[in-house]
């Protein structure tokens, strides 16, 4: 047993000087000490020493045991203060080296004019109203005096879900579903995405973004829709800015008109901005058709409204002098971050 003993220590000894990880001490503190260790199996073997030799062979048994633990908390502390300082050299810090810079996000130049946009009608009464993307074909066009054989609807089709949901080709649904509501008067703004089925190119998108306006109430008239039109473009262009209206069809106004303001980069004098004319067109308009608003159920004799549309990349593109739409949808970063 004491022969054994010997043995067990020396050969532990050694291979705990030779470990080089705390897995492989882990496992040496298992194999000897653990419950099925080397050492539990030799104090198993008591029971087979003499009476009178028990004391002094527990003894040994407990001082072996003593030492293999003693040592292998040495090793393993001396192997973890190796270990980190190693960790330490590798990965040391040169503090005369610049900081990483923290990229921070940025509002998209849509965002940044549509917010500008809501902040002067909601600053004019105007609630914002939110709708569907995907839409009934009735809300869409016939709603909208849009009936499926007008021509109209032709320049409009787009991409049909089936022959009764269509993805909506303006936000103007919106305002169909504000009037079934039947809470008059009505000051609202309609913003969203819209999707025609146009082919790609520096103006054009088969996905982009609308803002609708639209107002509902007793006695109101062209002129109104005039002011309205001329107090916004005031705020968002400039206090020189002035207005042209020019006769128009829409399917869902009448009288209908399209909108020009003075170009804001020469003053109406004529530049590469507005092609030398002087005037850019930003938008159309009209007062709402009777038929849509009986349709709608709104007592045509007693109320009346107006109704205009813009593009919001258009306004992103002229108040930023963007020459180019698809810029707008590239998420190049270093576009974006100008705005």
């Amino acid at each position: 047993m004491e022969e054994q003993l010997k043995q067990l220590i020396d050969e532990t000894l050694d291979k705990i000087k030779t470990a080089s990880t705390p897995d492989e001490l882990s496992g040496i503190r298992v194999s000897v000490l653990g419950k099925k260790g080397a050492l539990t199996g030799l104090l198993k073997g008591m029971k087979n020493v003499a009476p009178e030799e028990r004391a002094a062979v527990g003894k040994i048994v407990n001082d072996a045991k003593s030492a293999i633990s003693g040592a292998l908390e040495n090793a393993e502390s001396e192997l973890k203060k190796n270990l980190r300082s190693a960790r330490l050299r590798e990965e040391t810090i040169d503090v005369t080296l610049p900081a990483k810079k923290k990229d921070l996000g940025h509002r998209h130049p849509n965002r940044v004019a549509l917010e500008e946009v809501e902040r002067i009608f909601i600053g004019m009464g105007y609630e914002v109203v939110h709708g569907p993307e995907v839409e009934f074909d009735y809300y869409n066009f016939e709603a909208l005096n849009i009936p499926a054989d007008h021509p109209a609807k032709d320049e409009q089709d787009t991409f049909y879900i089936n022959d009764k949901i269509v993805l909506r080709t303006q936000t103007s649904p919106v305002q169909v579903r504000v009037m079934e509501k039947g809470k008059i008067p009505i000051r609202m703004i309609a913003p969203g995405r819209v999707f025609r089925a146009d082919e790609v190119d520096a103006t054009h998108s088969p996905c982009f973004h609308q803002i609708e306006g639209m107002v509902i109430d007793e006695g109101i008239t062209f002129a109104d829709l005039k002011g309205t039109l001329e107090s916004f473009a005031k705020r968002l262009f400039g206090e020189d800015t002035r207005l042209k209206f020019r006769p128009h069809h829409f399917p869902f106004t009448e009288p209908s008109a399209e909108v020009d303001v003075t170009c804001f980069k020469c003053g109406g004098k004529g530049c590469r901005m507005c092609k030398g004319e002087g005037w850019i067109e930003i938008l159309g308009c009209g007062m709402i058709h009777p038929k849509v608003l009986e349709r709608c159920n709104v007592d045509t004799s007693k109320y009346s409204g107006f109704a205009f549309g813009i593009g919001l990349e258009r306004i992103a593109l002229l108040k930023y002098e963007i020459d180019d739409m698809r810029l707008l949808y590239e998420n190049d970063v270093r576009f974006l971050g100008q705005f």
